[in-house]
C-alpha cells in the first residue's frame, strides 16, 4: 500500500513536456523517454547563446556523518523554496549509482516534501547513462585484452596496465582483484572498478559538446609502453565506437520536483575518487534559462566543493555567485567527539539531549568548512537542517560559531517536512548573497608544479602540516611532468568522513601529514588524481545491504527505496 507522501508524489507528476515548456525548453529539443523524463538536445545553447547566466549556487556540507546531513534534499527544498519566493529556479544534481542504492545510501533523490520524481526512476536505471559508461568502458578494456594476445604490436607493458574493467555495483569483494585471461586470454591480474569510478563518467561531466566528447575518450590512458610512453583509447582504435556509445548519455535528462519545477540529473562521478558533480552541460543549459540555478556538489567543502570550483568551474568557465553549506546539530555533536554512533542503531539517549557545548565543539568542523569556501571569494550561506529534538541553544551556538567563522548569514531548513514553503529563510538568505560582487578565484594557478598544487589542497583546504609523496607518487610526478601533465588540476582521492586522509578523525584535525601513495592520470577528464591514504575505487556491501528491503508489491509499486 502506498504511503500518503507516494500517493501526494503520483497526483504532483506533472507530464514532462508542460514542465519543458515552462521552463524555457521547445518541443523540439526534447527527447522523450515516457511520460515524466526526457533528455534534451545540446543545440539548445545555440539558441540560448546570447541569454544572460543566471546565479550559481553549489550546495555543499560540513565532513559527513553516519547520521546524514540531508544536502540532496536541502539542494531540491531550496530550489523549490526559490520557486516559491517568485523566482525562476533551476535545480541540477548527479544521477545515483545502483551500487550505493542497494548497498549503504538507499535513494538518493532527496527525501519527505523536497525530492525529484518519479524517485523509482530517478534510482533505477533512469536512461541508461550508466550503463552506457559501463559498456563503452568495458569495450576499451576488451580491446586492450585483445590486443595484447594478438601480439601486442603498440609494445603494451601489462604491468602497467590502468584501465579496469567496470560494473555498478558494491561488489568489491569479489571484483576488486582478479586473474584475467584463464580461457585462452592473455593471463594477468585486474580488477574492477565501481562504474561511477571510470574516467569517462568524469569525461561526460566535463565535456562540453560532442566533438569535445570524442578528443576526451581518445585521449584516454589505458597504461604504458615498455618505453614508459601513454597507450591511449585513440591508439587501440576504439576510441570513435566509445564515443558512438555515450553521444546520447551526453545529454541532460530533465525531470522534475515534486513541486513540478524543472531539474537536471546528468553524470554521477564519485566525489572521492573523481570530482563528484553533475555536469558542466547541464549547469550551463540550466544558467541560461532560470534566473537561479542550484547545484551540488559531493560530500564537504573539502572534497566536491573543492573540486567543483577547482575542476568545474575552471573547466567549464562557470562563475559561483554563492555557496550554501548545510549541517545539522546532531551532526555537530557527533564532530565534538563524545559520541559514539553506530551505524543502523539508535542514537545515543544523551545525544538527544541538550547539550550547546558539545554543538559548539563540533562547529570547528564546520568553521574549516566555512573557511574553506572563503578560500574561493565566494560567499557562504550556513543552512541548519532543522530536526524536531533541535534545541534552540544548540541553533544559537551554531549561529554564534559560524558567523565568527565568516558566514554571510546562517538560517534553518525544514524542506523536508513542508518543501518549499520550509526554505524561505534559506531562499531568501540566498538571493541577498548572490547580489554581492563576485570575487571569485581558485585556489591554485595551471602553471603551479604538481607538487605545488597537491601542498596547496592539503595544507588550506584539509589543515594538513605537509604532504609525504611516497617513492612511487614521486616517481610519477617526475613522469607525468616530463610528459606535460603538470599542467592539469589536481583531483585528490580522499576518505569523505574527515578533513584529514583518516576516517578515524573527526571534528578539525590538526598536526597531521597527507600520505600520497599514488598519482593517476584522468587525460580525458583533463586532471592528475592522487590516491591519499587507503582509497578503493570499488565499495563493498555491508552486513545488511539496503537492497534487502527494495521489493515490488502486489500492485506492482517499487517499494523500500527509502
Amino acid at each position: 500500500m502506498l504511503s500518503d507522501l507516494e500517493i501526494a508524489q503520483q497526483a504532483s507528476l506533472r507530464k514532462i513536456e508542460e514542465v519543458a515548456n515552462e521552463a524555457g525548453v521547445l518541443r523540439d529539443e526534447l527527447e522523450l523517454y515516457g511520460d515524466y523524463k526526457a533528455k534534451v538536445k545540446l543545440d539548445i545553447l545555440e539558441r540560448l547563446a546570447d541569454r544572460p547566466n543566471g546565479k550559481y549556487i553549489d550546495v555543499t556540507a560540513i565532513t559527513p556523518t553516519p547520521l546524514g546531513e540531508g544536502k540532496t534534499v536541502t539542494t531540491i527544498g531550496t530550489t523549490q523554496a526559490l520557486c516559491h519566493i517568485g523566482k525562476n529556479a533551476f535545480v541540477c544534481i548527479r544521477q545515483p549509482s545502483l551500487g550505493p542504492v542497494f548497498g549503504i545510501k538507499g535513494g538518493a533523490a532527496g527525501g519527505g516534501h523536497s525530492q525529484v520524481i518519479p524517485m523509482e526512476d530517478f534510482n533505477l536505471h533512469l536512461t541508461g547513462d550508466v550503463h552506457a559508461v559501463s559498456i563503452a568502458h568495458n569495450l576499451a578494456a576488451a580491446f586492450l585484452d585483445n590486443h595484447l594476445r594478438r601480439k601486442n604490436r603498440l609494445n603494451v607493458d601489462p604491468d602497467s596496465i590502468s584501465w579496469n574493467r567496470v560494473v555498478d555495483l558494491n561488489d568489491r569483494w569479489a571484483l576488486e582483484e582478479v586473474v584475467i585471461g584463464l580461457a585462452r586470454g592473455f593471463v594477468r591480474k585486474s580488477g574492477f572498478d565501481i562504474s561511477v569510478a571510470s574516467e569517462l563518467m568524469a569525461v561526460l561531466g566535463l565535456a562540453s559538446d560532442l566533438q569535445d566528447l570524442r578528443k576526451r575518450v581518445g585521449r584516454c590512458v589505458v597504461g604504458y609502453t615498455y618505453d614508459k610512453e601513454p597507450v591511449t583509447c585513440e591508439d587501440l582504435q576504439c576510441a570513435g565506437a566509445m564515443t558512438v556509445l555515450l553521444r546520447d548519455a551526453l545529454k541532460p535528462t530533465l525531470m522534475q520536483t515534486l513541486e513540478g519545477g524543472p531539474a537536471f540529473v546528468h553524470t554521477g562521478p564519485f566525489a572521492n575518487i573523481a570530482h563528484g558533480n553533475s555536469s558542466v552541460l547541464a549547469d550551463k543549459i540550466a544558467l541560461k534559462l532560470a534566473d537561479y540555478v542550484v547545484t551540488e556538489s559531493g560530500f564537504g567543502a573539502d572534497i566536491g566543493m573543492e573540486k567543483f570550483m577547482n575542476i568545474k568551474c575552471r573547466s567549464g568557465g562557470l562563475v559561483p555567485n554563492a555557496v550554501l553549506l548545510v549541517a545539522t546539530v546532531r551532526a555537530l555533536k557527533m564532530h565534538s567527539g563524545e559520541f559514539n554512533v553506530v551505524p543502523g542503531r539508535p542514537l545515543p539517549e544523551e545525544m538527544l539531549k541538550e547539550n550547546p557545548d558539545a554543538v559548539a565543539k563540533g562547529c570547528e568542523n564546520l568553521a574549516k568548512h566555512i573557511e574553506n569556501v572563503g578560500l574561493f571569494g565566494v560567499p557562504s550561506v550556513v543552512c541548519i537542517n532543522r530536526f524536531t529534538d533541535d534545541k534552540p541553544s544548540e541553533i544559537e551556538a551554531v549561529r554564534e560559531m559560524a558567523l565568527k567563522a565568516g558566514a554571510e548569514q546562517v538560517v534553518t531548513s525544514n524542506v523536508w517536512a513542508e518543501g518549499g514553503e520550509g526554505g524561505v529563510e534559506v531562499a531568501e538568505a540566498l538571493v541577498e548573497a548572490c547580489e554581492k560582487p563576485s570575487k571569485f578565484k581558485l585556489l591554485y594557478p595551471d602553471d603551479a608544479s604538481i607538487a605545488e598544487k597537491i601542498e596547496a589542497i592539503a595544507t588550506r583546504i584539509y589543515g594538513a602540516d605537509g604532504v609525504e609523496f611516497s617513492r612511487v607518487a614521486r616517481r610519477k610526478i617526475r613522469l607525468f611532468t616530463k610528459l606535460g601533465y603538470d599542467r592539469l588540476p589536481i583531483c585528490m582521492a580522499k576518505t569523505h568522513l574527515s578533513l584529514s586522509h583518516d576516517p578515524a578523525l573527526k571534528g578539525r584535525p590538526t598536526g597531521f601529514t597527507l600520505p600520497v601513495r599514488d598519482i593517476r592520470p584522468s587525460l580525458g577528464a583533463g586532471f592528475l588524481y592522487p590516491l591519499c591514504g587507503d582509497m578503493r575505487t570499488i565499495p563493498g556491501l555491508p552486513s545488511k545491504p539496503a537492497g534487502n528491503q527494495v521489493d515490488i508489491d502486489e500492485d506492482g509499486n517499487v517499494v523500500g527505496l527509502f
